[in-house]
Protein backbone atom coordinates (compact mmCIF):
# COMPACT_ATOMS: atom_id res chain seq x y z
CA UNK A 1 0.00 0.00 0.00
CA UNK A 2 1.57 3.37 -1.29
CA UNK A 3 1.15 6.87 0.67
CA UNK A 4 -1.76 7.80 -1.54
CA UNK A 5 -3.62 4.67 -1.02
CA UNK A 6 -2.74 4.79 3.12
CA UNK A 7 -3.85 8.16 3.36
CA UNK A 8 -7.12 8.16 1.77
CA UNK A 9 -7.35 4.93 4.05
CA UNK A 10 -6.92 6.20 6.91
CA UNK A 11 -9.33 9.37 5.37
CA UNK A 12 -12.06 6.69 4.82
CA UNK A 13 -11.62 5.37 8.49
CA UNK A 14 -12.00 8.52 10.05
CA UNK A 15 -15.26 9.48 8.01
CA UNK A 16 -16.89 6.28 9.25
CA UNK A 17 -15.58 6.54 12.70
CA UNK A 18 -17.16 10.05 12.99
CA UNK A 19 -20.43 8.87 11.12
CA UNK A 20 -21.16 6.20 13.93
CA UNK A 21 -20.19 8.47 16.80
CA UNK A 22 -22.29 11.25 15.92
CA UNK A 23 -25.07 9.20 15.05
CA UNK A 24 -25.27 7.56 19.08
CA UNK A 25 -24.53 10.58 19.97
CA UNK A 26 -26.82 12.69 18.40
CA UNK A 27 -29.94 12.99 20.49
CA UNK A 28 -29.31 16.63 21.36
CA UNK A 29 -29.67 17.42 17.66
CA UNK A 30 -33.68 16.17 17.83
CA UNK A 31 -36.13 18.22 19.00
CA UNK A 32 -38.60 15.11 19.58
CA UNK A 33 -37.71 13.64 23.28
CA UNK A 34 -36.03 10.21 22.64
CA UNK A 35 -36.22 7.38 25.24
CA UNK A 36 -33.90 4.60 24.93
CA UNK A 37 -35.62 0.94 26.25
CA UNK A 38 -34.06 -0.67 29.02
CA UNK A 39 -36.75 -3.51 29.64
CA UNK A 40 -39.74 -4.60 28.67
CA UNK A 41 -42.51 -7.26 29.63
CA UNK A 42 -45.69 -8.27 28.00
CA UNK A 43 -48.63 -8.32 30.15
CA UNK A 44 -51.19 -9.42 28.32
CA UNK A 45 -52.00 -11.43 25.39
CA UNK A 46 -55.34 -11.70 23.13
CA UNK A 47 -56.51 -13.55 20.97
CA UNK A 48 -58.57 -11.84 17.92
CA UNK A 49 -60.20 -12.66 14.86
CA UNK A 50 -61.50 -10.84 11.79
CA UNK A 51 -64.65 -11.15 9.95
CA UNK A 52 -63.21 -13.73 7.37
CA UNK A 53 -61.66 -16.30 10.24
CA UNK A 54 -58.12 -14.99 9.87
CA UNK A 55 -56.41 -15.08 13.30
CA UNK A 56 -54.02 -12.74 14.97
CA UNK A 57 -52.62 -12.37 18.12
CA UNK A 58 -52.58 -8.43 20.13
CA UNK A 59 -49.81 -8.05 22.65
CA UNK A 60 -49.40 -5.47 25.40
CA UNK A 61 -46.26 -4.61 26.55
CA UNK A 62 -44.66 -2.60 29.16
CA UNK A 63 -41.45 -0.71 28.58
CA UNK A 64 -39.01 1.03 30.84
CA UNK A 65 -37.31 3.56 29.26
CA UNK A 66 -34.77 6.26 29.86
CA UNK A 67 -34.72 9.43 28.24
CA UNK A 68 -31.70 10.80 26.35
CA UNK A 69 -32.44 14.22 25.78
CA UNK A 70 -34.53 17.48 26.49
CA UNK A 71 -35.27 18.79 29.92
CA UNK A 72 -36.22 15.54 31.34
CA UNK A 73 -32.90 14.08 30.55
CA UNK A 74 -31.76 10.95 32.76
CA UNK A 75 -35.47 10.44 33.56
CA UNK A 76 -37.29 7.15 33.61
CA UNK A 77 -40.32 6.76 31.84
CA UNK A 78 -43.37 4.01 31.29
CA UNK A 79 -44.74 3.42 28.32
CA UNK A 80 -46.91 0.89 26.92
CA UNK A 81 -46.46 -1.06 23.07
CA UNK A 82 -49.41 -2.76 21.62
CA UNK A 83 -48.32 -4.84 18.57
CA UNK A 84 -49.79 -7.81 16.94
CA UNK A 85 -47.80 -10.76 15.25
CA UNK A 86 -48.44 -9.24 11.58
CA UNK A 87 -46.10 -6.49 12.68
CA UNK A 88 -47.85 -4.41 9.54
CA UNK A 89 -48.29 -1.42 11.35
CA UNK A 90 -46.64 -2.25 14.55
CA UNK A 91 -43.71 -3.80 16.56
CA UNK A 92 -42.36 -5.21 19.67
CA UNK A 93 -39.43 -3.75 21.34
CA UNK A 94 -36.27 -4.47 22.67
CA UNK A 95 -33.98 -2.97 25.18
CA UNK A 96 -31.54 -0.84 23.67
CA UNK A 97 -34.30 0.39 20.85
CA UNK A 98 -34.59 4.07 20.58
CA UNK A 99 -38.05 5.62 20.52
CA UNK A 100 -39.50 8.97 19.66
CA UNK A 101 -41.64 9.72 22.62
CA UNK A 102 -44.16 12.19 23.56
CA UNK A 103 -44.49 12.43 27.40
CA UNK A 104 -47.90 13.19 28.71
CA UNK A 105 -46.53 14.17 32.88
CA UNK A 106 -44.16 16.59 34.08
CA UNK A 107 -42.47 14.14 37.02
CA UNK A 108 -45.37 16.19 39.20
CA UNK A 109 -44.41 14.09 42.42
CA UNK A 110 -44.93 10.51 40.75
CA UNK A 111 -41.71 7.67 40.53
CA UNK A 112 -41.33 7.73 36.84
CA UNK A 113 -43.03 9.56 33.87
CA UNK A 114 -45.73 8.39 31.33
CA UNK A 115 -45.78 9.04 27.75
CA UNK A 116 -46.69 6.97 24.01
CA UNK A 117 -44.44 6.19 21.40
CA UNK A 118 -44.09 7.67 18.30
CA UNK A 119 -42.06 6.47 16.23
CA UNK A 120 -38.33 4.76 16.01
CA UNK A 121 -35.03 6.10 15.40
CA UNK A 122 -33.15 4.43 13.14
CA UNK A 123 -30.51 6.60 11.80
CA UNK A 124 -28.28 4.12 13.16
CA UNK A 125 -29.62 1.06 11.16
CA UNK A 126 -29.48 3.10 7.94
CA UNK A 127 -26.13 4.11 8.55
CA UNK A 128 -24.47 0.76 9.10
CA UNK A 129 -26.14 -0.21 5.75
CA UNK A 130 -24.95 2.99 3.81
CA UNK A 131 -21.56 2.45 4.70
CA UNK A 132 -21.54 -1.46 4.03
CA UNK A 133 -22.61 -0.05 0.21
CA UNK A 134 -20.11 2.18 -0.14
CA UNK A 135 -17.38 0.59 1.18
CA UNK A 136 -18.27 -2.48 -1.40
CA UNK A 137 -18.93 -0.20 -3.60
CA UNK A 138 -15.13 1.50 -3.46
CA UNK A 139 -13.64 -1.99 -2.80
CA UNK A 140 -15.14 -3.49 -6.37
CA UNK A 141 -15.34 -0.25 -8.23
CA UNK A 142 -12.42 1.50 -6.87
CA UNK A 143 -12.60 5.15 -8.92
CA UNK A 144 -15.56 4.05 -10.91
CA UNK A 145 -17.25 3.20 -7.53
CA UNK A 146 -16.41 6.38 -6.53
CA UNK A 147 -17.68 8.34 -9.25
CA UNK A 148 -20.75 6.14 -9.14
CA UNK A 149 -21.42 7.54 -5.44
CA UNK A 150 -21.12 10.93 -6.80
CA UNK A 151 -23.31 10.42 -9.53
CA UNK A 152 -25.74 9.27 -7.17
CA UNK A 153 -25.69 11.72 -4.96
CA UNK A 154 -25.84 14.46 -8.23
CA UNK A 155 -28.89 12.38 -9.83
CA UNK A 156 -30.43 12.38 -6.02
CA UNK A 157 -30.32 15.88 -5.47
CA UNK A 158 -31.71 16.57 -9.51
CA UNK A 159 -34.44 14.23 -8.61
CA UNK A 160 -35.78 16.22 -5.39
CA UNK A 161 -35.08 19.52 -7.32
CA UNK A 162 -36.92 19.06 -10.58
CA UNK A 163 -40.03 17.22 -8.19
CA UNK A 164 -39.96 20.79 -5.89
CA UNK A 165 -40.01 22.72 -8.99
CA UNK A 166 -43.04 20.81 -10.21
CA UNK A 167 -44.88 20.97 -6.79
CA UNK A 168 -44.33 24.50 -7.00
CA UNK A 169 -45.98 24.72 -10.69
CA UNK A 170 -49.53 23.98 -11.33
CA UNK A 171 -48.83 24.60 -15.32
CA UNK A 172 -45.60 22.54 -15.88
CA UNK A 173 -45.82 18.86 -17.06
CA UNK A 174 -44.01 16.07 -14.85
CA UNK A 175 -43.23 14.49 -18.08
CA UNK A 176 -41.39 17.42 -19.53
CA UNK A 177 -39.67 17.72 -16.13
CA UNK A 178 -38.95 13.68 -16.39
CA UNK A 179 -37.85 14.48 -19.99
CA UNK A 180 -35.00 17.01 -18.68
CA UNK A 181 -34.10 14.74 -15.68
CA UNK A 182 -33.68 11.62 -18.00
CA UNK A 183 -31.17 13.66 -19.87
CA UNK A 184 -29.36 14.81 -16.94
CA UNK A 185 -29.20 11.22 -15.36
CA UNK A 186 -28.09 9.78 -18.55
CA UNK A 187 -25.26 12.61 -18.86
CA UNK A 188 -24.20 12.46 -15.57
CA UNK A 189 -24.09 8.83 -14.81
CA UNK A 190 -22.58 7.88 -18.22
CA UNK A 191 -19.87 10.54 -18.84
CA UNK A 192 -18.61 10.70 -15.04
CA UNK A 193 -18.12 7.26 -14.57
CA UNK A 194 -17.12 6.30 -18.05
CA UNK A 195 -15.21 9.10 -18.89
CA UNK A 196 -15.60 11.47 -22.34
CA UNK A 197 -15.11 9.06 -24.97
CA UNK A 198 -16.66 7.32 -28.18
CA UNK A 199 -17.99 4.98 -25.87
CA UNK A 200 -19.55 6.61 -23.92
CA UNK A 201 -21.44 9.00 -26.84
CA UNK A 202 -22.59 5.81 -27.66
CA UNK A 203 -23.77 4.58 -24.85
CA UNK A 204 -25.65 7.95 -23.80
CA UNK A 205 -27.02 8.75 -27.97
CA UNK A 206 -28.53 4.90 -27.50
CA UNK A 207 -29.64 5.27 -24.04
CA UNK A 208 -31.78 8.64 -24.66
CA UNK A 209 -33.22 7.13 -28.07
CA UNK A 210 -34.22 3.99 -26.77
CA UNK A 211 -35.75 5.45 -23.61
CA UNK A 212 -37.57 8.14 -25.56
CA UNK A 213 -38.79 5.62 -28.03
CA UNK A 214 -40.24 3.60 -25.67
CA UNK A 215 -41.82 6.41 -24.41
CA UNK A 216 -43.58 7.15 -27.51
CA UNK A 217 -44.69 3.39 -28.27
CA UNK A 218 -46.02 3.53 -25.03
CA UNK A 219 -48.19 6.74 -25.03
CA UNK A 220 -49.59 6.06 -28.58
CA UNK A 221 -50.72 2.34 -27.03
CA UNK A 222 -52.13 3.84 -23.84
CA UNK A 223 -53.94 6.53 -26.07
CA UNK A 224 -55.25 3.75 -28.76
CA UNK A 225 -56.44 1.76 -25.86
CA UNK A 226 -58.15 4.94 -23.42
CA UNK A 227 -55.93 3.48 -20.83
CA UNK A 228 -58.21 0.25 -20.58
CA UNK A 229 -57.16 -2.38 -17.89
CA UNK A 230 -55.19 0.33 -16.24
CA UNK A 231 -56.00 0.92 -12.69
CA UNK A 232 -54.93 3.99 -11.15
CA UNK A 233 -56.50 3.60 -7.67
CA UNK A 234 -52.53 3.45 -5.92
CA UNK A 235 -52.53 7.11 -7.25
CA UNK A 236 -56.37 8.33 -6.02
CA UNK A 237 -54.93 10.55 -3.68
CA UNK A 238 -52.70 12.71 -6.07
CA UNK A 239 -54.28 15.86 -7.72
CA UNK A 240 -52.46 15.93 -10.46
CA UNK A 241 -53.48 14.01 -13.96
CA UNK A 242 -52.91 10.49 -13.13
CA UNK A 243 -51.40 9.06 -17.01
CA UNK A 244 -49.23 11.76 -16.87
CA UNK A 245 -47.52 10.85 -13.69
CA UNK A 246 -47.95 7.08 -14.57
CA UNK A 247 -46.60 8.06 -18.14
CA UNK A 248 -43.35 9.67 -16.09
CA UNK A 249 -42.63 6.82 -13.86
CA UNK A 250 -42.40 4.68 -17.21
CA UNK A 251 -39.94 7.06 -18.67
CA UNK A 252 -37.51 7.20 -15.25
CA UNK A 253 -38.44 3.44 -14.67
CA UNK A 254 -37.34 1.94 -18.16
CA UNK A 255 -34.51 4.31 -18.03
CA UNK A 256 -31.81 2.16 -15.59
CA UNK A 257 -32.46 -1.32 -17.51
CA UNK A 258 -32.43 1.23 -20.78
CA UNK A 259 -28.85 2.02 -19.68
CA UNK A 260 -27.45 -0.90 -18.52
CA UNK A 261 -27.93 -2.51 -21.78
CA UNK A 262 -26.42 0.32 -24.05
CA UNK A 263 -23.36 0.65 -21.76
CA UNK A 264 -22.94 -3.20 -21.94
CA UNK A 265 -22.97 -3.17 -25.74
CA UNK A 266 -21.22 -0.06 -26.72
CA UNK A 267 -18.43 -1.46 -24.29
CA UNK A 268 -18.52 -5.01 -26.12
CA UNK A 269 -17.87 -3.73 -29.39
CA UNK A 270 -15.72 -1.21 -28.28
CA UNK A 271 -13.58 -3.80 -26.53
CA UNK A 272 -13.70 -5.98 -29.73
CA UNK A 273 -12.85 -3.25 -31.90
CA UNK A 274 -10.01 -2.04 -29.88
CA UNK A 275 -8.50 -6.05 -29.56
CA UNK A 276 -8.40 -5.86 -33.43
CA UNK A 277 -9.10 -2.47 -35.24
CA UNK A 278 -9.04 -4.41 -38.51
CA UNK A 279 -12.51 -6.35 -37.31
CA UNK A 280 -15.47 -6.02 -39.78
CA UNK A 281 -18.79 -4.47 -39.13
CA UNK A 282 -20.47 -7.79 -40.28
CA UNK A 283 -18.33 -9.05 -37.25
CA UNK A 284 -18.88 -5.62 -34.64
CA UNK A 285 -22.93 -6.18 -35.60
CA UNK A 286 -22.88 -10.34 -35.25
CA UNK A 287 -21.55 -10.02 -32.26
CA UNK A 288 -23.27 -6.85 -30.64
CA UNK A 289 -26.37 -9.53 -31.25
CA UNK A 290 -25.27 -12.28 -29.77
CA UNK A 291 -24.35 -10.42 -26.58
CA UNK A 292 -27.43 -8.37 -26.82
CA UNK A 293 -29.31 -11.67 -26.80
CA UNK A 294 -27.94 -13.11 -24.12
CA UNK A 295 -28.48 -10.51 -21.89
CA UNK A 296 -32.13 -9.57 -22.75
CA UNK A 297 -33.71 -12.42 -21.29
CA UNK A 298 -32.06 -11.95 -17.89
CA UNK A 299 -32.74 -7.45 -17.81
CA UNK A 300 -36.56 -8.63 -18.70
CA UNK A 301 -36.96 -10.72 -15.68
CA UNK A 302 -34.98 -8.42 -13.54
CA UNK A 303 -37.56 -5.73 -14.59
CA UNK A 304 -40.50 -7.95 -14.10
CA UNK A 305 -39.32 -9.23 -10.47
CA UNK A 306 -38.48 -5.46 -9.39
CA UNK A 307 -41.70 -4.21 -10.33
CA UNK A 308 -43.86 -7.30 -9.40
CA UNK A 309 -41.77 -7.89 -5.91
CA UNK A 310 -43.27 -4.33 -4.61
CA UNK A 311 -47.42 -5.82 -5.04
CA UNK A 312 -46.54 -8.99 -3.26
CA UNK A 313 -48.08 -7.57 0.93
CA UNK A 314 -51.08 -6.21 -1.32
CA UNK A 315 -51.35 -9.48 -3.13
CA UNK A 316 -51.11 -11.33 0.58
CA UNK A 317 -53.74 -9.36 1.40
CA UNK A 318 -55.92 -9.41 -0.67
CA UNK A 319 -55.70 -13.37 -1.00
CA UNK A 320 -56.74 -13.50 2.80
CA UNK A 321 -59.62 -11.50 2.31
CA UNK A 322 -61.06 -14.25 0.15
CA UNK A 323 -60.84 -11.86 -2.57
CA UNK A 324 -61.40 -13.36 -6.36
CA UNK A 325 -58.10 -14.35 -8.26
CA UNK A 326 -58.97 -12.14 -11.28
CA UNK A 327 -59.88 -8.65 -9.25
CA UNK A 328 -56.90 -9.44 -7.05
CA UNK A 329 -54.58 -9.29 -9.94
CA UNK A 330 -56.12 -6.43 -11.88
CA UNK A 331 -55.97 -4.17 -8.78
CA UNK A 332 -52.31 -4.64 -7.74
CA UNK A 333 -50.60 -5.99 -11.29
CA UNK A 334 -51.86 -3.56 -13.90
CA UNK A 335 -49.58 -0.81 -13.40
CA UNK A 336 -46.96 -2.49 -12.28
CA UNK A 337 -47.24 -5.25 -15.59
CA UNK A 338 -47.50 -2.31 -17.55
CA UNK A 339 -43.89 -1.08 -16.62
CA UNK A 340 -42.29 -4.54 -16.46
CA UNK A 341 -43.83 -4.46 -19.92
CA UNK A 342 -42.61 -1.51 -20.93
CA UNK A 343 -39.20 -1.92 -20.02
CA UNK A 344 -38.88 -5.10 -21.96
CA UNK A 345 -39.73 -3.24 -24.62
CA UNK A 346 -37.19 -0.60 -24.37
CA UNK A 347 -34.63 -3.31 -23.53
CA UNK A 348 -35.28 -5.07 -26.62
CA UNK A 349 -35.26 -1.65 -28.83
CA UNK A 350 -32.28 -1.05 -27.27
CA UNK A 351 -29.97 -3.61 -28.87
CA UNK A 352 -30.53 -3.00 -32.32
CA UNK A 353 -29.94 0.90 -31.27
CA UNK A 354 -27.30 0.55 -29.40
CA UNK A 355 -25.27 -1.85 -31.76
CA UNK A 356 -25.51 0.13 -34.50
CA UNK A 357 -25.25 3.83 -33.20
CA UNK A 358 -22.12 1.75 -31.54
CA UNK A 359 -20.63 1.05 -35.08
CA UNK A 360 -21.32 4.57 -35.77
CA UNK A 361 -18.97 5.89 -33.79
CA UNK A 362 -16.55 2.81 -34.20
CA UNK A 363 -16.70 3.88 -37.98
CA UNK A 364 -16.20 7.40 -36.74
CA UNK A 365 -12.89 6.60 -34.90
CA UNK A 366 -11.86 5.14 -37.74
CA UNK A 367 -11.72 7.73 -39.81
CA UNK A 368 -10.15 9.63 -38.05
CA UNK A 369 -6.93 7.42 -37.79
Amino acid sequence: MNYKQSLLFILLALCVSASFYFVFHNHGFYDRPIAEVINTKVEETTDMEDMNGNKDRLHSQHITAKLKNGEQEGSIIRLTNEYSISGAYDQAYKPGDELFVSIDNKNEGKEALSGHIEDVKRDKHLMIIAWVFILLLLIVGKKQGLFSLITLGVNAVILSYALDVYLKSDELSLLVVSSIGVILFTAISLLLVNGFNEKTYAAVVATLIGTFTTLLISSIVVGATSGNGLRYEEMQFLTRPYEIVFMAGILVGCLGAVMDVAITLSSSIFGLYEKDPAISIKALTKSGFDIGKDIMGTMTNILFFVYISGAIPMLILFFKNASPLGFTLSMNLSLETARALTGGIGIVLTIPIAIYTSIFFVNRKRGRQ
